[in-house]
């Protein structure tokens, strides 16, 4: 994932959809827009269900050139054909995901607010970090991730930065200078449009 000038959106699916309709969905907004990454994040441990909506993703994304990666499911990665991996717990399986995937594969961690675990991370072999939630739903101990550590990292550190979880219009454009990728997921998918709702968001970048 190269750093742009603008940042890069990065689409996370909703916890639950229908394959009767999401992968159209999916398929409406990246043929709107430039997305560089999709992240297929179900929130239930069904191997059966995660494979038959990986197979209709995967379908949709490589058509049009979009890497897909999996949240958690190291072992499902080559198995279905993604193109890598979301680890949701910071440093503690990057290597294991790297050694187990190879160089080619995407390996991301989400750090929380932790730029400590961040670091960590990268230096374990994480192609990008992940940061937040940046407002609403805080973590366990209400720690939301602040613009501060994003631009110590933009500043310090040149592994890819993500911002993620409680995106708004205002948090976009105050952190669009400082991270290389915004990850939205629940910000567009409950709308309507989903394409327009992105087209709003990325309006905001400036």
């Amino acid at each position: 994932m190269a750093q742009a000038e603008q940042p890069q959106i990065y689409l996370v699916t909703p916890p639950e959809f229908e394959l009767s309709r999401f992968p159209d969905a999916l398929a409406g907004v990246l043929d709107s827009h430039d997305v560089a990454c999709v992240r297929l994040s179900l929130a239930t441990r069904d191997e059966d269900r995660i494979a038959r909506a990986a197979d209709a993703l995967r379908e949709v994304t490589h058509a049009r050139d979009v890497a897909l990666v999996i949240d958690s499911h190291i072992l499902m990665v080559e198995r279905l054909g993604l193109d890598g991996v979301h680890l949701p717990d910071g440093a503690r399986n990057v290597r294991k995901a790297r050694k187990e995937l190879g160089e080619d594969a995407i390996v991301g961690a989400f750090c929380g607010a932790s730029r400590h675990d961040g670091m960590n991370a990268g230096e374990a072999g994480a192609d990008y970090v992940s940061f937040g939630p940046l407002s609403g739903a805080s973590l366990g101990d209400g720690t939301l991730a602040d613009r501060e550590m994003f631009e110590w990292w933009s500043l310090m550190i040149e592994l890819p930065v993500v911002a993620e979880g409680g995106l708004t219009p205002e948090i976009i454009r105050d952190l669009a200078p400082v991270t290389d990728f915004f990850a939205i997921g629940s910000e567009i998918w409950g709308a309507g449009d989903p394409a327009s709702e992105l087209a709003a968001l990325k309006a905001a970048m400036g």
